[in-house]
């Protein structure tokens, strides 16, 4: 997963894009409670970026099945996350 978005402790969903191979973003986890923390710990020890959005994490987890491309409605908020994720990357590589 390239993200994980939380609403910040009762969900949690895990992201995967990559622009070259996938029409859109795909939730690869999602999970409430015990799973979501789980998901939380799990990204966390592979260095995965952990996003609170509460909004958006409400809307992911009610919308969109594991496996499934984030729908069209969602794309802006996704991209936002994503773009931010991406720079923070770069910055801890220019580190």
């Amino acid at each position: 997963a390239d993200v994980v978005i939380t609403n910040p402790t009762h969900l949690a969903i895990a992201i995967k894009y990559d622009s070259a191979f996938m029409h859109a973003p795909l939730v690869v986890a999602k999970g409430e409670g015990f799973i979501a923390m789980k998901i939380r710990e799990i990204a966390q020890g592979a260095g995965v970026p952990v996003v609170e959005n509460k909004p958006l994490a409400q809307a992911l987890y009610k919308s969109v099945e594991i496996g499934d491309e984030i729908p069209v409605d969602l794309y802006k908020a996704v991209a936002e996350v994503l773009s931010y994720v991406y720079k923070l990357k770069e910055k801890l590589r220019a580190i």
